[in-house]
């Protein structure tokens, strides 16, 4: 070689170590500034890596270390697959923000040799509603079940939560099931944190002595809420102003059977001026099922006095029962085998199954809920408070007016399905706003008169349902003992009763908090089936034979190019 090609081959020996040195350079940089400085960048369309502030400050309030436990493990179809790298993604993304180090490990409760810990453990993750789901999956050509827990434990020092993950509504397909879950991974992750780590529980009033709770004397609403929050009693006759009521986060009027008085209008009324938040849940038609026999009874409207309280801040619930081509099932005694009556469990249009929700972060991804007797809802104009519809019946569902016959007879005759012409009729109205006092332009009652009253509210919340009955827990058909609310007597299915409750209440006390990381939605990518298979090969070609061919022709390009360069001149 002569002394000119040496010199280049010098260069380029040059060159190629300053570049080197130089790519050295960077990258310890980055590795040093990686170890000084936290940063992380979303790069996804639908920003599923970015977490919501009130997820950011709960996990930068973590005061000691956390453990998760992923129960969804073992050999999973693709879907689930995708799920549970989703889990781990989402935890390890709360781990980049924690103050505290959040420890992931995979755990699967059937690894348990001894067979009995094994049985107790399954029963313990039902506590948490974690219940297994059966896998069905194509392996080798033939179909293959397996039971998985699709849900995760958290624990910390103490204490120890868990929760399911997959959930969706009726008549989704697994692939909406899978995504909405996915969607939802952050809330339900955050909220087993915040329950786990919360130590101030916040007050929630249920008032009584007005007939409220009967069935259950309050014990469905107590036991759903109070893990999470400070549940009393209050008779609002004992208020002696509205400062007694402040002292309470939100107030839960459940199915009032009684006139309330006016002073008590008043209390409630000035304890949304003054930005309270109520859970309304009202009964406008008596109904007395112990006389829904032979003839049956007549369900005539109560007066509670609530109703033009509700028509102010812009909801009329109507004095009519809906009935519903979905429907639940009422116990009734269709004879006696021996000395015991045989109980059916017969159909009852009165009672809605409504598996229609709203897009709204409470009802988001809600399975189906139950009401007892439910009434339809109407809005009115009320300035400053926006409306909006939670909960539907179905698509075959008809009211009736009062005075409304109830009897256990029409149980026995099939229903004439062209009378239930009326469709997604409202039964749960989310009221927001600047609510108008009812008293704005009236006389106040004559203990409250030197007052100072809020006419006008400040960020007051208003839920109000058309039914007293859906946040009571039922009873046990054949001990008669209370059941947690959302469990159905008959068959021991869930429905989302409690969840609704539990969402509602998170609302109303923080609608910036959590609560909003359910609006995150992640859009479906699926492939084109039929598309794949008519141009498989041709995307294997381009995807694998292609870049080969190119990379050849590069090759003998430079070759070429350096013998013509460099030879010449040799």
């Amino acid at each position: 070689m002569s002394q000119r090609g040496k010199h280049i081959d010098q260069v380029i020996k040059r060159k190629l170590l300053l570049s080197v040195g130089a790519i050295l350079i960077v990258i310890v940089g980055l590795v040093l500034l990686n170890s000084m400085l936290s940063f992380r960048f979303d790069l996804t369309e639908e920003k599923r890596f970015s977490l919501h502030e009130a997820t950011k400050n709960v996990l930068a309030n973590l005061e000691e270390p956390l453990e998760v436990d992923i129960l969804l493990t073992g050999n999973l179809p693709g879907g689930m697959r995708r799920f549970q790298k989703n889990i781990e993604e989402t935890l390890e993304t709360f781990n980049a923000y924690s103050s505290e180090k959040i420890s992931i490990r995979y755990f699967d409760p059937l690894e348990i040799k001894i067979e009995n810990e094994q049985e107790e453990y399954i029963l313990y993750l039902a506590e948490f509603g974690i219940n297994p789901t059966n896998l069905f999956a194509n392996d080798n050509g033939s179909q293959t079940s397996r039971l998985i827990f699709p849900g995760v434990v958290i624990r910390n020092a103490e204490y120890e939560t868990g929760g399911l993950l997959l959930k969706g509504e009726k008549g989704m397909s697994p692939d909406q099931i899978l995504n909405l879950s996915i969607e939802n991974l952050e809330y339900e992750l955050i909220s087993m944190i915040e329950k786990l780590v919360s130590t101030d529980k916040k007050a929630i009033a249920m008032i009584t002595n007005h007939g409220e709770l009967q069935d259950d004397e309050g014990y469905g609403i107590v036991e759903a809420l109070s893990a999470e929050y400070e549940v009393y009693k209050v008779p609002l006759e004992q208020a002696k102003s509205v400062d007694d009521l402040m002292v309470f986060d939100a107030i839960i009027i459940a199915g009032p059977k009684a006139n309330f008085k006016e002073r008590e209008i008043y209390l409630m009324d000035q304890y949304v001026m003054r930005g309270g938040n109520v859970l309304f849940c009202i009964d406008p038609l008596a109904v007395n099922m112990e006389n829904a026999g032979g003839e049956g009874t007549v369900a005539l409207a109560y007066e509670t006095g609530l109703d033009q309280l509700l028509f102010k801040y812009g909801v009329r619930i109507n004095k009519d029962l809906i009935q519903d081509m979905n429907f639940g099932y009422y116990p009734v005694v269709a004879g006696d085998f021996g000395n015991q009556p045989q109980i059916t469990p017969l159909p009852w249009p009165f009672y809605v199954i409504a598996t229609n929700m709203s897009d709204h972060v409470i009802t988001k991804g809600l399975d189906q809920m139950k009401f007892r007797f439910v009434s339809s809802l109407d809005t009115v104009k009320a300035e400053g408070v926006s409306k909006t519809p939670l909960v539907f019946s179905g698509g075959y569902s008809r009211t009736l007016a009062q005075p409304v016959n109830v009897a256990f007879k029409d149980m026995m005759q099939e229903p004439d399905i062209s009378l239930f012409s009326q469709k997604h009729l409202p039964l749960v109205y989310l009221l927001e706003g600047n609510f108008t006092s009812y008293f704005k332009n009236r006389f106040l009652p004559e203990e409250f008169k030197g007052d100072g009253k809020f006419t006008d509210s400040g960020s007051g919340t208003v839920v109000v349902v058309g039914d007293g009955d859906w946040i009571q827990g039922e009873r046990n058909v054949k001990t008669g003992e209370p059941l947690a609310i959302g469990i159905d007597p008959f068959s021991d299915v869930s429905v989302s009763n409690k969840v609704f409750l539990e969402n509602t209440l998170k609302y109303l006390l923080d609608p910036n908090g959590i609560m909003v990381t359910r609006s995150k939605e992640l859009k479906i990518r699926p492939l084109n089936k039929k598309l794949v298979e008519e141009e498989k090969f041709k995307w294997q070609l381009i995807n694998i034979v292609l870049p080969i061919v190119l990379i050849m022709m590069l090759g003998f390009v430079k070759v070429y190019w350096r013998k013509r360069k460099f030879g010449s001149k040799n």
